[in-house]
């Protein structure tokens, strides 16, 4: 089975380039615990584009929701979304 090179093992791209993919942790009153969140990209394949935040609480009755009563929402990631849009309107420029 071929997989995706680790993050350590990757060169890295001309200009800043911001990982959605890193989790962080997050307290969520709605299980009253740390869980793991990461920043993930909707769209593809006649789906809208856009961000989403995805908690590792997978039994969670508003996994995929976003929606109060659930705390996540894609502002906890404005910095990280302000870098990757700074970062693609450089790269557009360039090319």
């Amino acid at each position: 089975m071929v997989g995706r090179p680790s993050d350590a093992n990757r060169r890295p791209t001309r200009g800043s380039r911001v990982s959605r993919g890193r989790a962080r942790e997050f307290w969520c009153e709605v299980v009253s615990e740390t869980v793991m969140i990461r920043l993930k990209r909707n769209g593809g394949f006649g789906r809208t584009q856009g961000y989403f935040v995805q908690c590792n609480q997978t039994d969670c009755q508003y996994v995929e929701e976003n929606k109060p009563p659930c705390p996540l929402h894609v502002g906890l990631f404005a910095d990280e979304i302000r870098a990757a849009d700074e970062a693609r309107a450089r790269r557009n420029e360039e090319g």
